[in-house]
This record gives structure tokens, C-alpha cells and sequence, in this order.
């Protein structure tokens, strides 16, 4: 536990470091946003992929899919490493960085209120990455709570409370160069942990083949390409965790502060190799938990003989993995969580700050008044979030499916098209973006899906409606148009 613990605090040190020799380094509104716009290409791989991943992958996702899919929660992990990392970055990356100088815009709302001129877009975008992302970051908070307080014995609230502490001071300092400057350390952590961790599980479960046979005498389809549960959920978590990427502001900043073409091109080798072995051993991991856990051996994984799918991980981490191994476990999940939370925290404290009260309250704040106010911005959403996080109002992936399905369902049709097809309207847009999310609230709220799933028709549904919309006001506006 000492050699633990003291790790952890060694760990904690570099990221106070990091966000002291990025305060130095920070000197504008650019700077504080986007490390001004200059990262090289490993680093935006290491800050793309370690925002993608957190927590919530290791400790929501990966334990609630491993029980309920078996060995075929896989296909997310590919899904999101060949998808939601190498689609991204092949088709995404050039569009954005040519498009944020085009428009010399710096957010996602930003550039909804230059591409179609209606700052009433960027009002719904700033005001829905605000609302939306604080579950999101709870979410995270969450899963490193359930993790410390299986590895220390910690408080819940006190281990909310020293997380929440640490990503307020690391941000508040230096901003996304501190964000990208460790995340390279985040990501070297993370390839040497997963790398540990499956060489354990596969030493332990006797091979992959022998893994997959315990499984399936448990029930024959936690071995098969489909899981229990059915094509129909495994598609809705595939979709909704790898298209969404595609209009996350957290992940399209990445492109805004990259520095060139060349950078895009290594970047899109490095981020998609290490996807798919953080996203895959973390769902591997997950399939593992029926074969490793029971109430009789790990009593705090399970509830009147049912399992808690939010703490299976945290204590198939702490109590199966030896004790020698068990702090690298511990870094690995911390470093994916950490970068994610400070992605987190820049784009919400930006989209009150440089969209909402720059855009709309007052226009003249100077570029020093903007740091200064991101920096107040940025504590606020942590403490929001920390807060949330504190009541515990669902399990982790029930809140990370309705955030990034909302998100996604808001973000996906508006900024797809108005990317690609300049022919989309500011109708279609609105529409689009608008009926998207209130596809998808109005079904998870309403109980008649769960989140994934509403997630994943509100998406589809705003991926639909921006061109059958723009397609019918051209035809009404120039009905000559259709037969051209």
C-alpha cells in the first residue's frame, strides 16, 4: 500500500509539472485553447486517442459489455479503433484544420455561426456541450472514484474530491499544452499497462482459447460473434461510441491544434494502432469478468448475488490482478481518465467563455480578460461535475450513452454536411440538429429506449434530416433546380 501510494503521489507530481511548464508557456486566449495551434504529430495522436479513452471505457463500458456481451464486445473495440480513430482521421482531420483556418474559427459553435451564419446555432451548440458535457465528466469522475476506493480503501467523496482537485490545478495552469504535453506520458503508461494486463489475463485463463471455451460453457453465446443480449444493443453501443467521435468537440479540437498535413498523416497511423490496443484489451479484459468474479471471492463486485457492472473492473483490477502489477493497472486507468477529463474541461469552459459570453454577452472582452475567464470557467465545470458525480444519479454507462448521444444527435448532421455539402442550408441545419437531439431525449426520457440506443436513432436521425432537408428548401426556392 506505501509503494502505492507513493507512486501515485509521484504521479500526481509530473502532472502538477506539467501544468506549470505549460503556465509558462501560455501567454493567449490561443495558447490556453489550442497550444497555438503548433502540435506535432505524436502528441496530437497520444491527446486524441487518450481523450477518446477514460474510465469510462475500463470501468463502465468494459465491465457492463464483458458480463452482458461475452468475448463480442470486440467488434466496439474495432469499431471505435478502425471507425471512430482511423475514419476520423482520414476523412476528418484535413476538412477541419482547412476549415478552422478558412473560417478562423477555434470552436465547433464558432464554426456553426460562420458556415451558416446564424448565431442561433451557436447558442443551441455552446449551451448543449455546457449541459451535456457535465454528465459526461461525472461519469469519469465516477469511475476513478469506484477505482481509488478499490485500491486505497478510499472514501467515495474523498476520492472525488482528490480528483477533482487534481484536474482544477493541472488545467487552470497551462491549458491544453499541460493537456498535451502529458498526455504523451498518459500514453506511454497506458501501451505498457494494457500490454501487462493481457499477458496476465491470457497467463491466467489458461490462452485465449481456453478463455473463450469457460466462457461459452457459461452460456454458448459469450462465445459467439453476437452476444446475449443481441445484434441489435452491440450495434447501437458500435455506432453510438464510433460515429459520434466524428462530431465530439472534444476530439475535433485535436485538429484545430494540430500543426500540418504531415502531422495528420503520422498521427493517423499512431492514434489508430493505439486505439485499437487500448479499446481491445479493455473489452477483452471485460469478457473476463464472469470467469474471475463471483460473490464468494469479491463480494464488493455484486449486489444480493447480481452484479454491479460499474464496480466489476475496479475490482477485478484491484483483487485478481497481484499486487505487483496492481499500481500499473491503477496508472493505466488514471492516465486514460485524466486526459480525458482535461479535454472535458477546456471545451465546456470554452463554450460559455469564447462562444456564449464572448459571442453574445459582451464582445469586446480583451484577449487576457478571455484566459483569465477560462481559467474560472474551468473550476466551475469541475465542481459542477464533481458535484454530479457525488449523487451517483446512474451507472456510468447509462450517463456516457445519453452524453454522447445527445451530443452526437445535436452535432452530427449540422457539422458532417455543412463540412462536406456546401449546398446545406441553415434550415437544414436547425432541423437537423434540433430534431436529432430531441430524437434522442425524448426517447431515453421517456423510457421507450435505453441510452445507447436513443443515442443511436437521434444520430442517424440527424445524420438523415440535413440533406432530406436541404434537398426540399433548394427544390421550394428553385423548383427548376430538381430536373438540372
Amino acid at each position: 500500500m506505501l509503494i502505492k501510494t507513493l507512486v501515485v503521489a509521484l504521479y500526481f507530481a509530473v502532472i502538477l509539472w506539467a501544468g506549470l511548464a505549460g503556465l509558462r508557456k501560455t501567454r493567449s486566449f490561443a495558447d490556453f485553447f489550442l497550444g497555438g495551434g503548433n502540435i506535432g504529430p505524436w502528441m496530437s495522436a497520444f491527446t486524441y486517442a487518450t481523450a477518446y479513452f477514460s474510465a469510462v471505457l475500463f470501468i463502465g463500458f468494459a465491465g457492463s459489455v464483458g458480463w452482458n456481451f461475452g468475448i463480442s464486445g470486440l467488434w466496439i473495440a474495432f469499431g471505435n479503433a478502425l471507425v471512430g480513430v482511423l475514419g476520423v482521421w482520414m476523412i476528418m482531420g484535413r476538412a477541419i484544420k482547412k476549415m478552422s483556418v478558412a473560417y478562423d474559427v477555434q470552436t465547433m459553435a464558432e464554426f456553426f455561426d460562420k458556415r451558416y451564419n446564424s448565431p442561433g446555432l451557436k447558442l443551441f451548440a455552446s449551451i448543449a456541450i455546457f449541459v451535456f458535457f457535465i454528465p459526461y465528466t461525472s461519469a469519469v469522475f465516477m469511475g476513478l472514484s469506484y477505482l481509488f476506493r478499490s485500491n486505497f480503501g478510499m472514501d467515495y467523496g474523498l476520492a472525488l474530491a482528490i480528483m477533482g482537485s487534481v484536474t482544477a490545478i493541472y488545467m487552470i495552469l497551462g491549458g491544453y499544452r499541460s493537456m498535451a504535453l502529458v498526455d504523451v506520458f498518459f500514453g506511454m503508461i497506458m501501451v505498457c499497462g494494457v500490454l501487462v494486463l493481457t499477458g496476465f489475463t491470457l497467463h491466467k485463463g489458461g490462452g485465449m482459447m481456453n478463455i473463450i471455451a469457460d466462457l461459452q460453457a457459461i452460456n454458448p453465446d459469450l462465445g459467439a460473434f453476437v452476444g446475449p443480449p443481441g445484434w441489435w444493443p452491440l450495434f447501437c453501443l458500435v455506432f453510438l461510441t464510433s460515429v459520434a467521435p466524428f462530431a465530439m468537440p472534444q476530439l475535433v479540437q485535436k485538429f484545430y491544434a494540430i500543426r500540418d498535413d504531415r502531422a495528420i498523416r503520422i498521427g493517423t497511423f499512431a492514434s489508430t494502432i493505439f486505439a485499437l490496443m487500448i479499446s481491445g484489451v479493455a473489452y477483452f479484459i471485460g469478457s473476463t469478468t464472469r470467469l474471475f468474479l463471483s460473490p464468494e471471492a469479491t463480494p464488493g463486485a455484486f449486489r444480493d448475488g447480481l452484479p454491479i457492472f460499474d464496480a466489476l473492473m475496479p475490482e477485478l483490477l484491484a483483487n485478481v490482478v497481484p499486487a505487483s502489477l496492481s499500481v500499473l493497472i491503477l496508472l493505466l486507468v488514471l492516465s486514460a481518465s485524466m486526459s480525458t477529463l482535461a479535454a472535458l474541461v477546456l471545451i465546456s469552459s470554452s463554450a460559455m467563455v469564447k462562444d456564449f459570453y464572448a459571442g453574445f454577452v459582451r464582445k469586446d472582452v480583451s484577449d487576457l480578460q478571455l484566459t483569465v475567464l477560462m481559467r474560472y470557467a474551468s473550476f466551475f465545470f469541475i465542481l459542477l461535475s464533481v458535484l454530479l458525480a457525488y449523487a451517483r444519479p446512474s451507472s456510468i454507462i447509462m450517463i456516457l450513452g445519453i452524453s454522447w448521444g445527445a451530443i452526437g444527435s445535436a452535432f452530427l448532421g449540422p457539422f458532417i454536411w455543412g463540412l462536406f455539402y456546401e449546398k446545406t442550408t441553415r434550415l437544414a441545419a436547425m432541423v437537423s440538429g434540433f430534431g436529432g437531439l430531441g430524437t434522442c431525449l425524448g426517447l431515453y426520457f421517456t423510457g421507450v429506449s435505453s441510452s445507447p440506443e436513443a443515442g443511436t436513432i437521434g444520430m442517424l436521425t440527424s445524420l438523415v434530416l440535413a440533406p432530406l432537408v436541404t434537398l426540399v428548401s433548394v427544390r421550394v426556392a428553385d423548383p427548376g433546380a430538381a430536373s438540372e
